[in-house]
């Protein structure tokens, strides 16, 4: 039974939720094995259509748990060291590469690999309290769990090394100017899962092909290339057929699904 994460399914949604409150859902060794493992369910269940990542008790993830941090240098070998941060960078991994759309619900501090985790969701809500940070420069880190990677990507590089450099708060205002949230909501995990039953009204396929076609690495006849072999399968996918033949009667389409 899992002690720091909250995993839950209903009618096709997964929601994950960092359970560490008393410490800003900041995660320790234990937080990011659930974590790993939680995602891997959720990205193998056939019941599951969007997922959900977000924190307890309105918050989100305020990165590593300084208090059971071990002296690094002195408790831990470099290969030791190596297999921890993979095992933080491949939530970002796993978020990155699964085609379900992940939607980051961000109602409290979003620090250092917990704004990583956030920024490798498809889509984020912001609460008023919310704000991403890339605070490892402040205390003399790199961004080890793919912000660096991630941040030009998704706001430019000039930008994103403004926030890089200087570890600077990006405010819920500022995330929404900067198209990295969708909305700034009182209550993000409602809007988050508002979001999700819009992407769970659409043919199931078509999202997730689409999702795996946003991919800034691939050229542009790389892309065509996987644009043909995607459709073809959309095109004889029954969620296909019957969006079309709800378009053409006046309804809203009937998917036969079965959901977690």
């Amino acid at each position: 039974m899992p002690e720091d994460i909250r995993y839950e399914t209903d009618g096709g949604i997964a929601t994950i939720t960092i359970d560490r409150p008393d410490v800003h859902n900041a995660f320790r060794r234990e937080t990011i094995l659930e974590l790993n493992e939680a995602l891997r369910e959720a990205a193998g269940d056939d019941g599951v259509y969007v997922v959900v990542l977000t924190g307890a008790e309105g918050g989100f993830c305020a990165g590593a748990d300084v208090t059971e941090m071990p002296d690094w240098s002195e408790e831990m070998t470099e290969e030791e060291y190596a297999g921890y941060l993979w095992a933080v960078q491949n939530v970002v991994r796993q978020l990155r590469g699964m085609e379900k759309p992940s939607v980051a619900a961000v109602g409290g501090p979003a620090v250092g690999a917990g704004c990583d985790f956030a920024l490798a969701c498809d889509l984020r809500v912001i609460g008023p309290d919310g704000f991403l940070r890339e605070g490892f420069v402040r205390v003399g880190l790199v961004p080890g769990d793919g912000g660096s990677w991630l941040l030009p990507r998704l706001i430019g590089e000039s930008k994103a090394k403004e926030y890089l450099l200087t570890g600077n708060d990006i405010t819920p205002e500022d995330a929404v100017d900067l198209g990295l949230a969708v909305d700034v909501a009182d209550d993000p995990v409602e809007r988050a899962t508002e979001l999700a039953d819009d992407l769970l009204e659409l043919p199931a396929l078509a999202v997730r092909r689409t999702n795996a076609l946003v991919d800034p690495e691939q050229s542009f006849e790389e892309y065509c290339e996987r644009a043909i072999a995607y459709q073809w399968e959309c095109v004889n996918d029954p969620e296909h057929a019957e969006a079309i033949a709800a378009f053409g009667e006046g309804r809203e389409p009937e998917f036969e699904r079965d959901y977690s």
